[in-house]
């Protein structure tokens, strides 16, 4: 089993956390992992992505190559777009729906749909942001989109859920509880 995933989004909306949660949950696993990531300008609303690649073999590179990557999570649609050359044949792309507007010549959003899902046959677009809020807790809507994602890693969700104990268990039951509700979007 071989998994490269993309994750991708601006600074603040948790994509270093669900590259956590999924290295976690892989080792959890048995698996190998190796990831990359950029967050240097995320403290400007910047581009935040990390590479991740996962497999049940050793792994010599943590940078995924173009044309390889079988899954982009994107946190913003735009970004989502902004990776599509990586992404293989048969990739994946599920992305939130709702744009952070942080430039003023951001595009139209149907336009961005639209180049998405000539780009992927399996595009999922989650308003992640509504989904956390009605479950109760906005700030889990990345939570809401790894668990969206998750069927395309490989990974079980016992192990995701082992993977999400561990790291909010230091906040509380509550929180733990809130992002496993979180992650399975009920």
């Amino acid at each position: 089993m071989t998994r490269n995933v993309i994750i991708a989004g601006v600074g603040g909306q948790g994509i270093l956390t669900i590259a956590s949660i999924i290295d976690m949950a892989a080792m959890h696993a048995g698996l190998k992992v190796k990831q990359a990531e950029v967050h240097g300008m995320s403290q400007r609303g910047g581009e935040v992505q990390s590479h991740l690649r996962i497999s049940d073999k050793e792994i010599y590179s943590d940078l995924i190559p173009l044309g390889q990557a079988d899954l982009i999570l994107a946190v913003e649609p735009m970004e989502a777009l902004r990776y599509v050359p990586y992404l293989s044949e048969n990739g994946a792309i599920v992305t939130c729906s709702e744009p952070f507007v942080n430039i003023p010549n951001y595009p139209d959003t149907q336009d961005i749909y639209s180049e998405l899902k000539k780009a992927a046959k399996d595009v999922i677009l989650v308003d992640a942001s509504a989904i956390a809020r009605q479950l109760g807790n906005p700030k889990s809507y990345n939570i809401v989109m790894l668990g969206a994602a998750a069927k395309y890693t490989g990974i079980d969700n016992a192990d995701y859920e082992w993977s999400i104990k561990e790291l909010f268990g230091k906040k509380g039951q509550e929180i733990v509880d809130l992002n496993i509700k979180a992650f399975y979007n009920k």
